[in-house]
């Protein structure tokens, strides 16, 4: 009696107040059938489990219909194996929950539940083809197998170019066929010298360049020969397609169009896409006409899986709110795994997402859409892009990406793909761990974002002139803060040299405050920019740490040319009315620049900074009397906890407190509740993936 007492109390109190209300549950299996309830989790008496997403998607579409969408929300629990996927898992604005009744897709708990967009490809067979064997490497000979595509239902692959079909081997990524099997080759000269020249550095408009070698001979007779390479600069690559090579001259023709920025001597190359270069364990070819598929397995003994990318994306949610995917294991899509547009308040949560060709997580418009705790690596792209907030009103977003580990990214496209890219106006990007990628960590261009809390290592191993936090080019994308992030082994190319934090061409108004820089070059970077803060960061063996320029009085002058004219003659920057409410109020400091020096790197401040070991000074002459230097504390020891084994907490008698520095909480940088966080600092590695 008591306890149904209990339960009328409880269903009161669920009447009055949906935060009592449990969710319905909904259950998928791969043993069940989307002609069932889904209400139980096992099948009896001719009921059980629903089949697939798209069965729970419909049972919610028919509660909605009739009137029967429960108090609580939903929770559809997939439970745990290999859910091949024929086509996206795409919901709409009629599938959204609310805000006290959301619906929630998950694993079970405990089990692990992995959504394929690719097909296992288990039927392959011994190379008996004379004419494929003659194209072939010797040592492949006996250890590449092959398996008809087409015979699985393919019916088209892609470019080599990228954004086609992909081979994975138990679960990573296996290289296309390609020369040289690790690292670069070196153009020896150009061929055409048509007088092309960019900041002094000459080159050729024309794809025509001098090899070292005799290499190239192998491919004369291959049909679609491509070329992935660092052309002019060590912060652009593209991939190519081989037209022609002339043996005789040591040339390789490359396919209009051209690259934007030419071609230049000793920059970077390796040549991809060549059945005669499949040589060596892991790297696979396909023939796109015949589709067979030419692979050498890592191994041959045991049980493996091998797979190989299908769909473009894997789940899309347009105009859709309270929704949240939680736990799943997403492999296998050419494209981006998870497409969210419009809509508000989706969550990603506690998801594993890797081997995708395009991104993890792409968010645009709408609000408050979240990514935490997933882990995302071996993405052929970046890792999360959030776009969202409007930058006319400054109508925030309010996007975040929160607690993710992210690594080993952008495998195909190698720069300007990073772990996390937010654009737009109040986004956030905290307490992530990003490392191991040829280029950048962090991108942002917009208003009033949020990072902090992050920790940075091992990136731009790959390019040089290049930030591992990156943003550019705009007077008036102001009010960003970048606060309490740990950056550390960031070094560049050959060592060659990258940058920290790099505002580039002339960003404004970023502030960078209580960060810790190890083993950084250009730790912390001004580009010309004005009204930046540079203040309460810990430099330890940077060469330099600090860069401030006065480029737009120089060498870049003609961005702020332009800019100055627009405003001049329309009264916008970059389009914005930078005199006028919101801006005027928000940024006092635009309302006046044009009658402020605008090219000069004005309002700068680099104070109560903490530099110890390396070169503190990269400010050039020009710049240097428009900055405020104020209480830093230059090559006197500052007395951290334990500087041998990287803990650059600061012990309680540091004489910088004097100076008014205020301790950074560096115990909660990275990643949280997560084993990562087991030890700190975690150490750097570099893995690269080409």
């Amino acid at each position: 009696m008591k306890r149904y007492l209990v339960f009328l109390n409880l269903l009161g109190l669920c009447l009055l107040s949906t935060a009592w209300c449990a969710p319905l549950q909904l259950h998928v299996a791969v043993n069940g059938n989307d002609s069932w309830s889904g209400r139980m989790a096992t099948a009896q008496d001719n009921d059980g489990p629903l089949a697939s997403l798209e069965g729970a998607r419909q049972a919610i579409r028919s509660l909605k219909q009739a009137g029967a969408f429960p108090e609580g929300g939903i929770e559809v629990l997939v439970h745990a194996g290999l859910y091949s996927m024929d086509a996206p898992f795409a919901l709409t604005e009629e599938d959204s929950g609310t805000a006290q009744a959301p619906i929630v897709y998950q694993a079970a708990p405990g089990e692990k539940v992995r959504l394929l967009g690719g097909v296992v490809v288990s039927d392959f067979k011994a190379v008996e083809d004379p004419s494929v064997l003659a194209r072939m490497d010797e040592a492949a000979h006996g250890n590449v197998m092959t398996a008809d595509l087409k015979a699985l239902g393919f019916t088209e692959f892609g470019s080599p170019k990228g954004g086609g079909v992909e081979l994975f081997f138990d679960e990573k990524p296996m290289t296309l066929s390609r020369w040289p099997n690790t690292d670069f080759v070196r153009i020896v000269d150009i061929v055409e010298k048509d007088g092309h020249e960019i900041h002094g550095q000459k080159g050729s408009k024309t794809g025509r360049f001098i090899y070292k070698g005799t290499r190239p001979e192998r491919w004369v007779n291959e049909e679609d020969v491509w070329l992935h390479g660092y052309w002019f600069w060590d912060w652009s690559e593209e991939r190519q397609q081989v037209v022609s090579i002339d043996t005789e001259h040591s040339q390789i023709s490359l396919s209009k169009p051209y690259h934007h920025y030419g071609y230049r001597k000793d920059q970077w190359y390796y040549a991809y896409n060549l059945l005669p270069e499949l040589d060596t364990p892991g790297e696979w070819y396909l023939d796109r006409d015949a589709g067979m598929l030419y692979f050498w397995p890592p191994e041959k003994e045991g049980a493996h899986t091998t797979i190989v990318s299908r769909l473009n994306t894997m789940i899309t949610l347009n105009s859709v709110s309270h929704v949240h995917l939680k736990g799943f294991s997403m492999e296998g899509v050419r494209g981006d795994a998870v497409l969210v547009s419009k809509g508000a308040d989706t969550k990603i949560i506690g998801c594993t997402i890797f081997n995708t060709g395009g991104y993890a997580v792409k968010v645009n418009e709408g609000k408050r859409h979240g990514v935490i705790g997933c882990d995302i690596y071996q993405t052929g792209c970046g890792g999360i892009t959030m776009a969202g907030g409007n930058r006319t009103t400054l109508e925030p977003a309010g996007h975040y990406a929160e607690n993710n580990h992210i690594h080993h990214y952008a495998r195909i496209a190698r720069v300007y793909h990073p772990g996390v890219r937010i654009t737009g106006v109040g986004n956030r990007i905290e307490h992530n761990l990003i490392h191991n990628a040829p280029h950048m960590a962090i991108g942002f261009t917009g208003n009033d974002h949020l990072i902090a809390l992050n920790e940075i290592h091992s990136v731009c191993y790959e390019s040089n002139d290049a930030g591992a936090i990156y943003t550019g080019r705009n007077w008036t994308m102001r009010g960003n803060m970048l606060r309490n992030n740990y950056l550390h082994h960031i070094n560049g190319f050959e060592g060659g040299g990258c940058v920290g934090i790099y505002l580039d061409d002339m960003f404004s108004s970023a502030d960078m405050i209580g960060n810790v820089f190890y083993k950084v070059t250009r730790a912390a970077f001004i580009g010309g920019g004005r009204d930046c803060t540079i203040a309460n960061n810990i430099f330890v063996d940077c060469n330099p740490a600090l860069h401030v320029d006065a480029r737009a009085m120089g060498w870049a002058h003609g961005h702020a040319d332009q800019w100055i004219k627009e405003a001049t003659e329309k009264g916008t920057l970059s389009g914005i009315a930078y005199n006028k409410p919101p801006y005027s109020t928000r940024y006092p400091q635009l309302v006046n620049i044009l009658d402020d020096g605008p090219k000069a790197p004005k309002g700068n401040t680099i104070a109560r900074n903490i530099f110890w070991g390396g070169e503190w000074d990269g400010v050039r002459k020009e710049a240097r009397k428009y900055l405020k230097f104020k209480k830093n504390f230059i090559n006197k020891d500052p007395h951290f906890v334990d500087e041998a084994h990287q803990d650059f907490r600061l012990k309680d008698d540091s004489p910088v407190y004097k100076k008014g520095f205020q301790p950074i909480p560096i115990e909660k940088i990275g990643l949280y509740n997560s084993p990562q966080r087991a030890s700190w600092p975690v150490q750097h590695t570099v893995r690269p993936m080409h």
